[in-house]
């Protein structure tokens, strides 16, 4: 037998920090002062300030969303018990399914454990129940997209990011009877830039495809009651599936699909991710329950979420420091080295108390390596503004290059 050792050597001090080579910041985020946490390194403890979290709007920590987890939990225990079809269906699934349909204006809905699932479990199945399906699905799409649909082994186009030209042509060249489905991002997670949604479901709608958008940085965040950008735009209903996440805007975790209950209804019944996998226990969907429900009639968490970010674009952009979108919540700094951005980051975290993930390739392209910055609506402006101005001091120290435009930092 070839011992491992022959195909994975143990790594040194010094190549642990080889290109690709990934490692893990220990937190723990301090419920009800997040976003304070505590950090613990080379057996040091500190208190520090999160930049990079998901969870925007601070939900994870919301009164509403503990207190129904707690009275979940002491009423169903830990867990489901089991799959959703085998004992593991409580009434709070049930509950968030129908919230779920009803926020994006869809006939049913399906949650999955997480969003990673949700996309693979439902994209593997539904290009796959439509015979001889083609796919168009953009460039940066998520890797759990990518997953699905290389698991429904459907035939498939990719379509240059968010270049509506490119996807007409490829499915203007594509036989009319053939059934089509385009896919998208309605926020793409790593630049921050939002879909031309409008296009597309012109373009959907001129040839007769079906759509699934994927909704997981917008959820929460946009639209009415923080129902997507599609409901912002008012085209919610030109999209065939909305896909979103408990994990983000509403601080829990688990993924879910809404749509048509025909199609809903065939993920169900088909989708391996959701059959062969144990359900969301019933706390944590209980929770999610109560986030959404929040979200539905508050608007005080979007517009700080909202504040903070474009006050971010503006002292950023008064810095000259490149950043690749300002289109939404997530503010991402184009450093385009790996080591450099792994140092940026160390520094930020060691002088400042301050945690943004370094994020390399497979996440984004090697060369392209970002601080993915999150200002959440638990930030205060003053504490942006403190965290700029850190930014921008490190960046002068590593001689890191900087956006062409007006030198004095905006206010």
């Amino acid at each position: 037998m070839t011992h491992y050792r022959t195909f994975f050597p143990p790594r040194d001090r010094e190549s642990a920090h080889t290109a690709g080579h990934r490692e893990f910041l220990e937190i723990g985020r301090r419920a009800g002062s997040f976003p304070a946490a505590r950090n613990a390194r080379n057996g040091v403890e500190s208190d520090i300030r999160v930049w990079c979290s998901n969870d925007y709007l601070g939900m994870g920590e919301h009164p509403s969303v503990l207190a129904a987890m707690r009275e979940a939990l002491d009423e169903f225990g830990a867990g489901a018990g089991g799959s959703r079809n085998i004992a593991g269906t409580n009434s709070y699934h049930v509950l968030l399914e129908q919230e779920l349909a009803d926020l994006h204006g869809k006939e049913d809905a399906l949650l999955f454990t997480s969003g990673y699932t949700a996309n693979d479990g439902a994209l593997s199945v539904l290009p796959a129940h439509l015979t001889d399906c083609v796919v168009f699905s953009d460039q940066l799409n998520h890797a759990s997209i990518i997953d699905g649909l290389r698991h429904s082994g459907a035939e498939k186009r990719i379509f240059r990011h968010n270049d509506t030209t490119h996807l007409e042509e490829l499915i203007a060249a594509a036989p009319p009877e053939r059934p089509k489905l385009i896919v998208t991002e309605s926020v793409y997670s790593m630049a921050g830039d939002l879909a031309p949604l409008p296009e597309i479901a012109d373009i959907a709608k001129r040839y007769g495809a079906m759509t699934f958008l994927d909704e997981v940085h917008a959820v929460g965040m946009y639209g009415p009651q923080g129902a997507g950008i599609a409901a912002g735009l008012g085209l919610a209903d030109e999209f065939t599936v909305i896909m979103g996440t408990l994990a983000k805007g509403f601080g829990t975790v688990g993924g879910y699909i809404a749509g048509p209950s025909a199609v809903v209804d065939v993920v169900r019944s088909l989708s391996r991710p959701f059959i062969f996998t144990t359900a969301l226990p019933p706390a944590v969907v209980a929770g999610g329950l109560a986030a959404v429900r929040h979200l539905r009639g508050s608007d005080l968490e979007r517009n700080r979420l909202r504040e903070n970010a474009q006050l971010m674009h503006r002292l950023l952009t008064g810095c000259r420091i490149p950043f690749l979108s300002d289109r939404s919540h997530i503010v991402s700094v184009l450093v385009g080295e790996e080591q450099v951005c792994k140092r940026a980051s160390d520094l930020l975290l060691d002088r400042h108390g301050c945690y943004v993930q370094a994020i390399n390739a497979p996440s984004v392209r090697a060369g392209e390596e970002i601080l993915r910055i999150a200002p959440g609506a638990v930030h205060s402006a003053d504490e942006v503004r403190q965290f700029v101005a850190a930014l921008d001091g490190i960046w002068a120290e590593l001689n890191l290059p900087r956006s062409p435009g007006p030198a004095a930092a905006a206010r």
